[in-house]
């Protein structure tokens, strides 16, 4: 053990039956204790401190701190798990329930929504904070993104899943407020962006700890807000489910979009070769300028006339489709054989009447998916997918997330104006935390 650790143990030793002891991996384990559970020891080598009776008051807490200014070891709270450069167990007594790790207000401040209708029942509101469980981390939100599912949600089209907030967002960026118990990875005052399954247009927010990522190196707070439900959704349908490898051609309907643009972006970067619908000249121009082969106005030119001239009469080998309704037949028209068609969401219409021959005759696959509702686990390897395999690519500059604009959180009507306005290219944000951005 470190001569520095040794010292400041001592004094902790001398008062053991207040603090516990200092047992590090080579020493006889010694009892906990009184009233303590042994509980986990050594888990990476980090140091598990465990909850018990709040008996340790602010002259240990101030004691503690200077162990961390001592072996400058980042923000380490009175507890939670934290990384520290020895190996061992430090029974600590908590001075706030599990789970928190510094200061927190009781309240905060939230968009909530009136009822159920247009940008106008979004309103500023008061709810209590929440509180970090087994295995979710509590943020502080700096910036949290708008998304399609957040104005389904305020219209009543899309509920939240059993057990998540009611309030709208569902990506944010921010630092680490507040460990729950079972958490491995961050320590308080990281910056992280996250996945959440709702409640991001909040000053705080949890989520289950494998749905957040590290900050890549370069990217502001809001840019990071960006990155969540866009680069998850892409990775997984475009990647995963339609499996596009380098040389193939995907087609990308709402090309400047938040998830257009990502779609682009990573396509590009993995090889393929890319075609994209947008609306108007501009909006083509600005695909073009992303990457794209090639743009396609929807409203002066078909797109599978445009495919298939691109492609030699060839098609696309995945088609990454937000619009649904007349477009699914299209589709089908436009798609090389054996192609793969990924729908995400219904624009125009869930509901088509469509010839399925061509279905057949080029042996297509047809599937789709939603983000929301899938598992803690699933979510992980998505997670872990992206950390692996985009997330240097970001960090490297080759990328990086397209914004249009931000709106503060007081905002959030003219935001949800914004989006349905259908003028934007790439992401729009609501700024929470100003602070987090000096």
């Amino acid at each position: 053990m470190p001569s520095i650790m040794r010292r400041l143990l001592h004094g902790w030793k001398a008062d053991a039956a207040r603090l516990g002891t200092f047992q590090s991996l080579g020493d006889r384990r010694e009892a906990p204790p009184q009233g303590v559970d042994r509980g986990p020891l050594r888990r990476n080598g980090r140091i598990e401190l465990v909850d018990y009776p709040r008996l340790m008051g602010r002259m240990h807490f101030e004691r503690l701190q200077a162990l961390r200014e001592s072996l400058r070891i980042g923000h380490l709270p009175s507890f939670g798990i934290e990384r520290v450069p020895v190996a061992g167990t430090l029974y600590l007594k908590n001075i706030s329930n599990p789970g928190a790790a510094m200061s927190l207000p009781e309240t905060m401040t939230v968009v909530a929504m009136n009822g159920k209708g247009g940008p106008e029942v979004l309103e500023l509101a008061h709810r209590n904070v929440p509180e970090a469980h087994e295995g979710e981390i509590l943020i502080r939100v700096a910036a949290a993104g708008v998304n399609r599912p957040d104005i389904l949600q305020r219209k009543g089209a899309y509920p939240p899943p059993p057990g998540a907030s009611d309030l709208l967002g569902l990506e944010v960026s921010g630092t680490v407020a507040a460990l729950g118990p079972g958490t491995h990875r961050y320590a308080v005052g990281d910056r992280v962006c996250a996945l959440v399954p709702g409640g991001g247009y909040a000053e705080y927010v949890k989520t289950p700890e494998p749905q957040a990522l590290p900050i890549p190196t370069g990217l502001t707070m809001r840019e990071a807000a960006a990155l969540p439900e866009t680069f998850f959704t892409v990775w997984t349908n475009v990647f995963e489910r339609g499996g596009l490898k380098a040389g193939e051609t995907l087609l990308v309907h709402g090309g400047t979009s938040g998830i257009g643009t990502t779609a682009i972006m990573l396509a590009k970067a993995f090889g393929a070769r890319v075609i994209a619908t947008a609306g108007s000249p501009e909006k083509c121009a600005a695909i073009v300028a992303l990457g794209a082969d090639r743009a396609v106005n929807y409203r002066d030119e078909d797109f599978v006339d445009a495919v298939k001239a691109v492609t030699s009469g060839r098609g696309a080998d995945v088609i990454l489709d937000m619009v649904g309704g007349s477009y699914i037949e299209r589709n089908y028209e436009a798609a090389a054989e054996c192609g793969r068609v990924v729908q995400i969401a219904f624009l125009e219409a869930a509901k088509a009447e469509v010839n399925f021959t061509k279905l057949m005759t080029k042996r297509l696959i047809h599937t789709g998916s939603t983000l929301r509702p899938r598992s803690i686990a699933e979510k992980r390897a998505i997670a872990n997918a992206l950390e692996s395999k985009v997330w240097p690519i970001i960090a490297s500059g080759q990328i990086r997330p397209v914004m249009d604009r931000a709106f503060t959180l007081s905002e959030a009507a003219a935001a949800h104006r914004c989006m349905e306005a259908g003028d934007h290219i790439g992401k729009i944000v609501l700024t929470v935390a100003e602070d987090a951005f000096r």
